[in-house]
């Protein structure tokens, strides 16, 4: 996935979840964070940021923050893109999910839930759920960074799929060089306490990080992932 007329800024504040002021020279700039997440650890004044540009007079605001620089990272924290990787993924045949799938549909619906994905192939069909990850601490990355009922919800809908259907669900890792994957406890125990209730239903756990740059992601390699409270860290303290 590729991001066009991206430029280097500044990050100020943040207004609220949507809206951000970012400076770039001497020019303020408003701009859309397209991450409903807390990303406190990411968005912190002075940090460098990178905003693709578009004129179109429809938007509110022409700039969007779509990537952050932390130490010697680059953290894409767009939530759009998690999806659209593993869909170019997907058609590369580059995640491993124990069978080979010819069909690959999108926002799938069964029962009471939408799911990311519905992938179909020697004789069997799987739904699938993802989740973008930008929480990091010494290498260690975990989701959720707020509560989320509807992750929660998500895991559920999968459970209750497990008896029909090949069920999972994957978590992009919006950057590279991490250790594992773990859910956050201390922010969400309801969710982490779901994923360990979904494995033992048969919902299959997936990591995979992502080659991040200014203006490009992609998914990159499996990650081990760590479903148990054993890492139960504050993942956002700095």
């Amino acid at each position: 996935m590729k991001y066009n007329s991206v430029l280097k800024a500044e990050f100020l504040y943040r207004k609220n979840r949507f809206i951000a002021i970012c400076k770039k020279g001497f020019k303020l700039l408003t701009v859309y964070v397209p991450n409903t997440g807390r990303c406190k650890e990411l968005l912190k004044e002075g940090t460098t940021v990178f905003l693709t540009y578009n004129d179109n007079p429809n938007r509110k605001t022409s700039y969007t923050l779509v990537a952050v620089i932390k130490g010697d990272k680059i953290i894409n924290i767009d939530s759009q893109a998690p999806n659209e990787i593993v869909y170019e993924a997907f058609n590369k045949n580059k995640i491993d999910l124990g069978f080979k799938y010819g069909i690959i549909k999108r926002e799938y619906t069964h029962g009471d839930s939408r799911f990311d994905f519905y992938l179909e192939g020697e004789n069997k069909k799987a739904l699938l759920e993802v989740k973008g990850v930008t929480l990091e601490n010494n290498g260690i990355v975990a989701f959720p960074d707020a509560p989320t009922k509807r992750g929660l919800k998500h895991i559920n809908g999968l459970i209750s799929s497990s008896e029909k259907y090949l069920t999972y669900i994957l978590f992009v890792i919006q950057m590279k060089d991490v250790k594992f994957f773990t859910p956050n406890y201390v922010t969400d125990k309801n969710f982490s306490m779901g994923l360990l209730k979904a494995r033992n239903a048969g919902v299959k756990t997936l990591a995979y990080d992502s080659i991040v740059t200014r203006n490009s992601i992609e998914i990159s390699e499996k990650v081990p992932v760590i479903l148990e409270e054993t890492w139960n860290l504050d993942l956002q303290r700095n």
